[in-house]
């Protein structure tokens, strides 16, 4: 059973990010305030969700949550960056977005970038600890998959319908076969070493 809150003095947001380890396109981090004694059975870290379920937590997330801000790093910018400022930044982003203000920041993993003067706290596998952290990778995730299901349209060999932009088989060989688009990292591995990308 996810807790509800990691302490009880300050107003929390829970934090995560989406897309860390794609080769294409933005990465997505959500905050999320929860009411402080929130309760939600089905609500737990997306990755252990069905699509379907996501989506229909995202309604009730949005729906239920005090405040809820979306942040989005593009691939350029990650490029520039690197991928880890990028995701520090898509959740000062998230925060941002934030219709009132924290008191303490919920971190989903390990390291953290200070924002502003709100105290935080990072947990590993925080998704699966605390339902306002869930909350932000439902958020951070049914977003970006939307992203990259709209990029599909426009660029459907890559298979991102599917993969979403993750480093899949099928993926590499469009890569491999039809170059990159505008929207794939090149700061990223893209190819195996053995196989050459020309751009």
């Amino acid at each position: 059973m996810l807790k509800s809150c990691y302490q009880k003095k300050w107003t929390e947001a829970g934090c995560d990010e989406a897309g860390r380890g794609c080769l294409a396109g933005p990465v997505y981090a959500a905050a999320v305030i929860l009411p402080k004694d929130y309760k939600n059975k089905i609500l737990n870290d997306s990755k252990q969700l069905s699509e379907k379920k996501r989506l229909m937590l995202r309604d009730e997330i949005e729906k239920d949550a005090l405040a809820f801000g979306i942040g989005i790093v593009d691939n350029r910018e990650i490029d520039e960056i690197n991928i880890l400022n990028a995701s520090f930044l898509a959740m000062h982003r998230a925060v941002d977005q934030l219709q009132s203000k924290p008191g303490l920041l919920l971190i989903d993993g390990n390291r953290f970038k200070p924002y502003n003067d709100i105290p935080h706290e990072c947990i590993v596998k925080g998704d699966g600890k605390f339902l306002s952290i869930a909350a932000a990778s439902i958020l951070a995730k049914t977003y970006r998959d939307e992203f990259m299901e709209n990029a599909h349209e426009k660029y459907p060999v890559y298979d991102w319908n599917s993969n979403k932009g993750y480093p899949t088989k099928k993926h590499r060989e469009a890569i491999k076969a039809f170059g990159i688009t505008n929207l794939h990292r090149q700061s990223f591995q893209l190819l195996p070493t053995q196989l050459e990308l020309h751009f």
